[in-house]
């Protein structure tokens, strides 16, 4: 038997229960709120093919040669004119490096700025994603709760007073997984804290565009410029199978950030990037995204007024502003992983909240994701979950 000598890291890499999830959600009969998808249906199939038609006629060539680890220009241009028009916010292209989808984004600004044994903070609940890309730099995570004003600026204060954590990572906008958005005081706080700490902001905003309202908020880096990077995604709003993403930082943190970016794979899929700024170029993207929107704001409208109507005494849910998610408090002394496997047994599959709390701890929550199931099928899931609830209560 061969004896593979695997680097320490791994021994303590938390096990993903993403795999999983994608196994269970794909079972026959099974209606699931486990994911994290956006609905394909409404992707722009037809305006994305006349894209790659275009682009394999025009510039077939060169889309599909070598290109620069930085991403393509002009894609660049446009992600940084966006945030000049929408958030007030002086990005130019040469401020922007294009990855494979946001996730990417955290292994490498991990692997810039983490030594084993460096502190990172994060929201309590945080990001599974984040935790795990993190998790392989062996670093120690400090948490700080999370509820509807946002994170705890007292813990928040203690933690970069105290600790001194190379970067705190959160998602002020529709966060993962509780669907909760930071006030607007909250953001200028965090920022007034951080300046001049040597802590950086990291901000994802992979749902910023999601807004049930249609109005956009200002990030945290709006209000702490070199103190903040500012990460976001094509994947929620365009098609998440491209792999698109970006990060907008300052020139000392992209260098580096670049460097690593190479090392891994020398640059992300040019053909897609020049397919994606092609199809942009003939949309419109703000009014394709309102749609989006304002579809998913009913079904969490809908999936909302079920669970206040149909589970049980004790039950609690956050009340999204955007996004994907929410997330449900179950009834004292009710287990999520109960929940989950009961769940899954009556053909419904929700998250439970236990990878969410990096050190432990979720055990009473379930994160539900309303994007990818259509009202007809939330009502019948979710009166599967409520009768499993109450069966557990």
């Amino acid at each position: 038997m061969t004896h593979y000598r695997f680097a320490d890291r791994m021994i303590h890499a938390p096990a993903s229960f993403i795999d999983e999830l994608f196994r269970v959600s794909g079972e026959p009969g099974v209606i699931s709120f486990a994911g994290g998808l956006p609905d394909a249906a409404l992707i722009d199939v037809e305006g994305i093919a006349r894209a790659v038609a275009a682009v394999m006629e025009e510039e077939g060539r060169c889309a599909l040669q070598y290109s620069t680890t930085d991403g393509y220009r002009p894609l660049r241009e446009y992600i940084a004119a966006r945030y000049r028009r929408r958030l007030g916010i002086p990005a130019e292209a040469d401020d922007i490096q294009i990855v494979n989808g946001s996730q990417q984004c955290l292994d490498l600004m991990a692997k810039i700025f983490l030594n084993p044994g460096d502190v990172v903070g994060m929201e309590r609940p945080g990001y599974l994603g984040a935790i795990e890309a993190f998790s392989l730099y062996e670093p120690e995570i400090c948490t700080v709760p999370l509820d509807e004003e946002g994170p705890d600026l007292q813990a928040f204060a203690a933690m970069v007073r105290d600790r001194a954590p190379k970067f705190f990572y959160g998602i002020p906008n529709s966060q993962n997984p509780s669907g909760i958005t930071y006030p607007e005081a909250a953001r200028r706080e965090i920022a007034r804290l951080l300046d001049g700490t040597g802590t950086l902001f990291y901000e994802d905003d992979a749902f910023g565009d999601l807004f049930f309202d249609g109005r956009p908020r200002e990030p945290v880096k709006k209000y702490l410029p070199e103190g903040a990077v500012l990460s976001g995604s094509f994947s929620k709003i365009v098609a998440p199978g491209m792999r698109i993403g970006w990060i907008l930082a300052p020139q000392p943190v992209l260098r580096q950030f670049n460097a690593a970016k190479q090392a891994a794979d020398l640059h992300s899929n040019f053909f897609c990037q020049v397919v994606l700024h092609r199809y942009l170029s003939g949309t419109d993207l703000d009014a394709h995204v309102r749609r989006v929107a304002g579809i998913y704001g009913e079904r969490c409208r809908t999936m909302c007024d079920i669970i206040d109507d149909l589970l049980p005494p004790g039950t609690a849910r956050t009340t999204p502003e955007g996004g994907m998610f929410l997330m449900v408090f179950l009834p004292p002394g009710v287990s999520s992983m109960d929940v989950f496997r009961e769940g899954v047994r009556q053909g419904v599959a929700v998250l439970p909240g236990v990878p969410f709390y990096a050190g432990g701890g979720g055990e009473e929550t379930i994160r539900l994701n309303f994007s990818n199931a259509d009202e007809t099928s939330i009502a019948e899931g979710m009166e599967r979950l409520a009768r499993v609830v109450r069966g557990l209560a």
